[in-house]
C-alpha cells in the first residue's frame, strides 16, 4: 500500500519550521507524522498530514517549495528484530531504500515504517508476496 507524503524545501534559518506548522493549522490540517533532515542552508520536511491535498494548496499559497511522494507503509510488532526481518527481505530483493522513518503506535504494540525506494511495484509486490502487513492512506 502506499501512503502520500509532501516535501517542504525549507531555508534553514529561525522560524521556518514554526510559520511551516501556522500555515497548516490556518488551513485545518493535522501533521501526523514528520520528519526533518537539514543541511546547513537549507532542510527538507516530510510529513504525512490528514489531507495533503490541502496541505499543499495552503503551502503553496504561503510561498512553500514543496512537492508529494508516495511512500511504501508495513507495520510490524513493536519489538527488537522485526523492522530488520523485513528490511533484510527487501535487501535481499536488490530493494535500494532511499529514506525512511517510523513510529510506533503504542496502544497497538505496533510500529508503522515508511520507505521510499525507486521501484514501489516491485517493493509492494516482494513484500506482499512475504506476507508484510502494508498500510496506506489512514494510517494513524
Amino acid at each position: 500500500m502506499l501512503v502520500n507524503q509532501i516535501a517542504v524545501f525549507l531555508e534553514n534559518r529561525s522560524g521556518r519550521i514554526c510559520d511551516f506548522s501556522r500555515v497548516l493549522k490556518e488551513a485545518g490540517v493535522n501533521i501526523q507524522a514528520m520528519s526533518i533532515a537539514d543541511t546547513t542552508e537549507y532542510g527538507i520536511l516530510r510529513a504525512i498530514t490528514d489531507d495533503n491535498q490541502k496541505a499543499l494548496a495552503a503551502l503553496k499559497a504561503n510561498g512553500f517549495n514543496t512537492a508529494a511522494t508516495d511512500l511504501i507503509g508495513f507495520q510490524v510488532d513493536d519489538k527488537p528484530g522485526e523492522m530488520y526481518h523485513v528490511l533484510k527481505i527487501l535487501e535481499d530483493a536488490g530493494i535500494n531504500i532511499g529514506y525512511l522513518y517510523s513510529f510506533a503506535r503504542t496502544a497497538k504494540k505496533s510500529a508503522v515504517i515508511l520507505i521510499k525506494v525507486d521501484d514501489n511495484d516491485a517493493a509492494v509486490k516482494i513484500l506482499s508476496d512475504h506476507g508484510i502487513d502494508l498500510v496506506g492512506e489512514g494510517i494513524l
